[in-house]
């Protein structure tokens, strides 16, 4: 009987991207973390190198200078990525999310303004839903977009929690044109707000100072003023016809491998946290031996491990269905869940090994330790995700 092909098994192409990255994650991301997280600075030195091994544009088709890549290779790169900082797979995950939207859902013209810019990483991406007063109740964004005589749209209302806000050069931001609809979430529109990178004053659009924020540094989270801002029609997101109040499918299409990819990110930090707790727990001695020999630290290892392994199989299973072209709301929301929960708990156990030692600066544990939380809250927490996957799986195995 042939024997089934491991799961693991990677391409030629994959496995030669992911030693690219690794080695770059090991010589250069990981050496300068501890720096640009201690001083909250954007990591410019690191992000024109992404830019040079194009990673920027991964999923973007050949035709627009892109490596056309599935989704699968792209979420091996963001765990590998977030293995070193997951902020750094923050700058490009949120980039990620706009160009999929083009990909899906943009016309040809839009697609041919942006993608070969987003390709090179010219210009980078961020995207928008939230806003001070919602976080995961889309169907309530107050934010709206009216049109205007000329045929422009104007856009007007505070949104938040934008990772790149400051300096991403195109915004893809939902907005309410339509407050009679019924249900809500059918009068929401996506806009492709193009901006000046870096300018926190643009017409019709100001850039608070960024927020402070516990961990996940580095990279911009800042909050976006509308104030007046025009917007032409044909930059709806795949044009005035097609687009107009199609916002809410869209967002929620492209949060679907969002979620893949905080799956990713939740496997990547876990990975990390496994490592150190690995080293440091051999080189650690007490009562005479390492404390890897001591049964309760092994213990500890092997939930660890097995806690890391099984969230980057239901990772891969929804990134793989994805690729296939496969319904995988469900596991995407799966992956998520458990993979972000996973980073949370690996982290605490390796802190927790590394002893007093895990509260120093000194050790990286402690900068995992501040980082882990943003996963269990970015693009749906635990609680939503319980919810969403529960709804869908009433809805497959309706009696």
């Amino acid at each position: 009987m042939a024997a089934a092909p491991a799961f693991y098994d990677k391409t030629d192409e994959q496995k030669a991207i992911l030693e690219m990255v690794r080695q770059f994650v090991d010589e250069q991301i990981l050496p300068q973390a501890e720096h640009y997280d201690a001083v909250d600075e954007f990591p410019e030195p690191i992000v024109a190198q992404m830019r040079e091994l194009g990673l920027f544009g991964v999923t973007i088709p050949e035709e627009y200078g892109g490596m056309g890549l599935d989704l699968t290779t792209y979420a091996m790169i963001v765990e590998e990525l977030s293995r070193g900082w997951i902020s750094i797979s923050g700058i490009v995950n949120t980039h990620f999310i706009g160009s999929y939207l083009l990909m899906k859902f943009g016309t040809r013209e839009q697609q041919a303004r942006l993608l070969p810019k987003m390709a090179t990483g010219e210009i980078r991406a961020a995207f928008s839903m939230s806003e001070p007063e919602l976080g995961s109740d889309v169907a309530a964004i107050k934010a709206s977009g009216k049109k205007t005589a000329d045929g422009d749209y104007e856009l007007s209302g505070a949104k938040m929690w934008v990772t790149n806000g400051l300096l991403s050069g195109v915004v893809f931001v939902l907005m309410r044109t339509d407050r009679d609809a019924s249900p809500p979430h059918r009068g929401l529109t996506c806009f492709i707000a193009e901006k000046e990178p870096g300018a926190s004053e643009n017409p019709g659009l100001i850039v608070p100072p960024k927020i402070k924020k516990l961990g996940y540094k580095g990279v911009e989270s800042t909050e976006l003023v509308f104030d007046g801002y025009r917007c032409p029609a044909d930059m709806i997101l795949g044009g005035e016809e097609a687009g107009l109040n199609k916002g809410f499918a869209q967002m929620m299409d492209a949060l679907e491998v969002g979620r893949v990819n905080v799956a990713a990110r939740g496997v990547g930090i876990a990975q990390r946290a496994l490592e150190l707790a690995l080293k440091y727990a051999q080189e650690r001695r007490t009562f005479g031996k390492p404390i890897a020999e001591h049964q309760a630290i092994q213990f500890k290892l092997a939930d660890m491990a097995t806690k890391v392994e099984a969230a980057r199989l239901l990772m891969l299973k929804a990134a793989r269905m994805k690729d296939a072209g496969e319904r995988s709301d469900v596991e995407a929301g799966m992956a998520k869940l458990f993979a972000s929960e996973t980073g949370k708990e690996v982290v605490e156990d390796s802190f927790r090994i590394h002893g007093g030692y895990g509260y120093s600066k000194e050790y990286e544990i402690e900068r995992l330790y501040r980082d882990a939380p943003l996963l269990l809250i970015g693009e749906g927490t635990s609680e939503i995700q319980r919810m969403v996957i529960g709804r869908k799986l009433i809805a497959r195995n309706k009696i």
